[in-house]
């Protein structure tokens, strides 16, 4: 169950913006919690078909806590700078995060994980293969210590999205300092 945004003037509804946010950050944090533990680990991914697909080794403890407790929570959040104000209490920082909570899962049909891997590709790479993905590369690819590369996805998704916009003129840049705002 959902909490309450405490601070609704910061929430963010606006379903392109997140969209196109979800899509061009790089990295996310994703929150698993077994036996009463949390573990939280940053990954690159991919936000596609309303969901959000990360690759990894198809062993460890990541995967253990998602087969025993596949409830996730994955993080978005970029910090766009800090705003100065001549009240302490006022200083802001300028940010958007979403929060994302789902189902992890592990994608077993090798078409939508190849398509998964050639839009992470397209995303941290863009233009630089001259082919698309082989399916045969995703399905065959072992890592250095010889396990395989497995794509997982988060679905069922509810979607919780923050804002504070950077106000320019009271952005803070080094040698700003208080005589400028008074």
């Amino acid at each position: 169950m959902m909490m309450p945004m405490r601070k609704m003037t910061r929430e963010c509804t606006d379903r392109e913006l997140i969209e196109r946010f979800l899509q061009d950050a790089k990295t996310g944090f994703l929150g698993l919690a077994d036996e009463g533990v949390p573990y939280v680990i940053p990954l690159n991914y991919v936000w596609m078909d309303n969901s959000i697909y990360f690759h990894g080794a198809d062993e460890g403890r990541k995967i253990q806590m998602m087969r025993r407790n596949p409830r996730a929570c994955f993080t978005v959040s970029e910090e766009y700078g800090t705003i100065a104000d001549p009240v302490p209490a006022e200083t802001d920082t300028a940010y958007m995060s979403v929060i994302l909570f789902g189902r992890a899962e592990a994608v077993t049909d090798l078409e939508e994980a190849t398509r998964a891997m050639q839009q992470l590709l397209e995303k941290y790479v863009p233009g630089y293969y001259n082919h698309p993905l082989a399916a045969s590369h995703v399905d065959k690819y072992r890592s250095s210590m010889g396990s395989r590369t497995a794509v997982y996805k988060i679905t069922d998704v509810t979607v919780s999205a923050k804002r504070n916009e950077m106000v320019d003129e009271k952005k803070f840049v080094p040698g700003r300092n208080i005589r400028h705002d008074s």
